[in-house]
Parts: structure tokens; sequence; C-alpha cells
């Protein structure tokens, strides 16, 4: 039977790649000379550590470092920018994490949104991973585009095409 998987993983190294473009452009930028700007990447529990000066400049590295992200093939989607900066002496911090893998809630929302459109397909939750199974491959190629235009907020990938 046809099947396939749908997860959501990051490439941690082009993940550190588009970090180091960050620091480059940060250092380079005009309106950052002679400012503090920290970017720290933990590869371990893939999160994020912002410190700058200010509130303004917070949010001109996050434009940064999500257009640099998309420009190095990762989706914008992966940081979780929900969290609220605090206050650090001087400085102003934010923890960023990186969506990697799917959540539990994620993927049932997943499996109802493929149950809900009809089609005649099993899909089935693997810890991190939702594999679709389904007779025919136009089913699975259904499924896949009502997950892309349901825009859960998640970068997923469409990996394990099985026939």
């Amino acid at each position: 039977m046809p099947s396939f998987d749908i997860v959501s993983k990051v490439d941690t190294q082009t993940l550190d790649n588009a970090v180091n473009t960050v620091k480059k452009e940060i250092t380079n930028r005009y309106d950052f000379k002679d400012s503090h700007v920290s970017i720290e990447l933990n590869k371990k529990d893939l999160a994020l550590v912002i410190e700058v000066d200010s509130d303004m400049k917070l949010d001109q590295v996050i434009d940064v470092l999500i257009s640099r992200t998309m420009r190095q093939g990762l989706d914008g989607n992966i940081f979780d920018l929900s969290k609220e900066h605090y206050q650090s002496g001087k400085v102003v911090k934010k923890d960023v994490p990186v969506r990697n893998g799917i959540k539990q809630e994620d993927a049932k929302k997943i499996v109802k949104l493929i149950k809900d459109a009809g089609l005649k397909v099993q899909a089935a939750i693997m810890d991190d991973i939702v594999r679709v199974t389904g007779k025919k491959i136009d089913d699975l190629q259904e499924v896949i585009q009502k997950v892309k235009e349901a825009n859960l907020g998640i970068p997923f990938q469409y990996v394990n095409m099985k026939s």
C-alpha cells in the first residue's frame, strides 16, 4: 500500500550556518555599530538566546534571522517567537526555541484534518511522525495538498513516499 510520512525536522548544520550568517551581517551593519548584540545557538536543546540593547534592535535581529534562514532553505516558522523578551540588566534577552518534530497535539490536529477531508486514507501517529497510508497515490497527494492549505504554522516535510 502506498504511504508517506509527515515530519517537521530541522537540519542543525543549515541552522548553524544561518545563525553564523546573521552574526556576520549584524557586525557589518552600521545601525548596530558600538552596540551589544549576542546570538547563541544551543545545538543540544535547539534554542537561540538573543541579547541586544533595545526592543527595536531585537526586532531587527529577528527580521534578519528569519530572512537569512529562509535564504538557507529553512522555513521561517521553525522559530517559536511566542515567548516574550525580558530585561536582564542593561540588555534585552529573548529565548527562541526551534521547532523540531511534531508535538502530540499538532499531530492530533493533522489526523483530524485528514479524517475530516473524507479521503480513503489512514493516518497514524508514531512519536513525532504522522504516517499516512492509502490505496491510491492520488489520495495521498490530495492529503499533502490539504495539509499545506491548512497552514498550521509548522514547517512540514513529506518523506518516505512508498508505492
